[in-house]
């Protein structure tokens, strides 16, 4: 009767489910550690965002102090996380693990097939609120919305000239520095911009892609075309 008495069940209660006396007190302990454990938290002090495990927060704090520990040892840029450097590296070793299983074309990460998957699918996800134009990334979107905000964030630092887009600044740069990046491989001229050696190849190739629709004479340039289409607007008044 003592035996029973002292295996006698009582529940204490942790919030979860009720532990009796008869149990061990080990088993006792590594609940109350469990269930310590589920409960806790991570909290983000500056956002107030939260996490299970410290290392996630320690991780998340970065966004907030700037800290890139992990840095590229062939051309130094750096990031604030490992996986962020390990893909990066690719750029440099020209892995490309990720395929297409559509066309084959390989990527550096599962983002950028991603992106690329949309070229197949036709898939825009990105669209605005304003016009309805609809974009495959978000980057885009944010680079339309500037038509309607007039927001030109890039500045010449020379002139003073402010551009909506990285890429126009860059050309812009071009009338400073006098680089002309682009090389026709046929006679060797060179031009600031892709397109204008795009046009300047039809020199070589005879390409006439603006036809008169009047009198269906060519053209290697469009304003070529749009100073022989006044020749038919005069004599059509």
């Amino acid at each position: 009767m003592q035996d029973r008495d002292q295996y006698k069940k009582h529940d204490f209660i942790t919030g979860q489910k009720s532990f009796s006396c008869s149990q061990t007190a080990k088993n006792f302990s590594q609940n109350i550690a469990q269930t310590t454990e589920t409960r806790s938290h991570f909290t983000c002090q500056p956002c107030g965002k939260s996490f299970s495990k410290q290392g996630n927060l320690k991780v998340h704090m970065r966004i907030h102090t700037g800290e890139k520990p992990y840095t590229c040892q062939q051309c130094g840029k750096s990031f604030s996380k490992q996986g962020k450097l390990k893909v990066h590296v690719r750029i440099h070793t020209g892995e490309k693990p990720c395929t297409c299983q559509q066309c084959g074309k390989g990527f550096p990460d599962k983002a950028n097939l991603k992106k690329h998957m949309r070229v197949h699918t036709g898939e825009k996800p990105f669209t605005c609120k304003l016009c309805g134009n609809t974009f495959t990334e978000k980057g885009n979107l944010k680079q339309h919305m500037r038509v309607h905000t007039g927001e030109k964030p890039y500045t010449c630092t020379l002139c003073g000239n402010s551009f909506p887009q990285k890429g126009n600044l860059k050309k812009h740069m071009r009338l400073h520095t006098g680089e002309k990046p682009y090389t026709c491989k046929l006679c060797g001229n060179s031009f600031t911009e892709n397109v204008t050696l795009k046009r300047h190849m039809r020199i070589h190739t005879g390409e006439k892609p603006y036809t008169c629709p009047q009198c269906g004479n060519r053209f290697t340039q469009q304003s070529n075309f749009n100073r022989h289409m006044r020749i038919h607007t005069r004599e059509n008044h």
